[in-house]
């Protein structure tokens, strides 16, 4: 997808966004003190993206009703139909580490957390950047980083989660769901942007001021299928197959086969 290169100029920040984010503003640090809201933008990573190449603080995040031609991993299309989801994206500047991949973790981590909190479903993660309720995807993360030198320079940390059932393409109509699809009930999208920011803050914080290894635990802890799951994913060789036996601690998938475990890195792995 090409990046957006045209000025866009945000709108007002509706109100009941900005309530929300007043009410939850002690708890965000650094997050949504910079907000920049669209009605429509082609990709709100692209935009995020932009604004640090420009020089963006970290915690400048922007939000959109709807992406007309919204990403996730490996480039699939994130459907982002008007009204039906919140698609937001924030900078981040980490400095050296961790890599966008464990930011992807860490982000999952709070984006459940904060899901969960805000909804009384139990939101699980999947690896790598999925939040599910039961089999189908609510959530969809998208870390993409911008080094120079050998250090990281800034990171965009895009989600979007599922607030309304919406009409979904077929071959997603059976793997997505919604909060209100599950609850039955409306649900505040500023409470719910609200919680997702304080959330990331706090694990973005305590990544930094004390590792991620108790926030991988948590990981681990919300990620079931990341230990038994059968999978399959394409290596050099063909496909292969194995069994999840959970991540190491540089985020990598551990699968066993053929009486060997191996590390999935990338690439696209199919849950069977």
């Amino acid at each position: 997808m090409s990046r957006e290169h045209a000025p866009l100029v945000p709108q007002a920040v509706p109100a009941d966004l900005q309530a929300a984010l007043a009410g939850a503003r002690p708890r965000l640090g650094s997050f949504g003190q910079d907000l920049r809201f669209f009605t429509s933008v082609g990709s709100t990573n692209d935009v995020a993206d932009r604004l640090a190449l420009d020089g963006a603080a970290e915690g400048t995040t922007v939000v959109a009703d709807t992406q007309t031609a919204g990403r996730g991993r490996l480039g699939r299309t994130w459907h982002s139909p008007p009204g039906a989801g919140l698609y937001a994206s924030v900078v981040l500047r980490p400095g050296s580490t961790p890599s966008p991949a464990l930011w992807t973790l860490v982000a999952g981590v709070g984006l459940a957390d904060a899901l969960r909190r805000v909804s009384g479903l139990n939101v699980l993660v999947k690896w790598p950047n999925d939040l599910v309720i039961g089999r189908k995807k609510v959530c969809g993360i998208l870390a993409e980083g911008s080094a120079s030198q050998g250090s990281i320079r800034h990171v965009v940390l895009g989600f979007g989660v599922n607030l309304r059932p919406a009409a979904y393409p077929a071959d997603l109509a059976d793997r997505a769901t919604s909060l209100e699809g599950e609850l039955g009930r409306p649900v505040d999208r500023g409470i719910v942007l609200a919680g997702s920011l304080e959330a990331l803050a706090d694990r973005i914080e305590e990544a930094r001021a004390s590792g991620i290894g108790a926030i991988l635990d948590r990981w681990r802890a919300l990620a079931p299928s990341s230990i038994g799951s059968q999978v399959e994913w394409r290596s050099p060789d063909g496909i292969r197959r194995g069994t999840t036996a959970g991540i190491d601690g540089d985020g990598a998938l551990l699968v066993t086969a053929g009486g060997a475990v191996e590390r999935i890195i990338g690439g696209e792995v199919r849950w069977m």
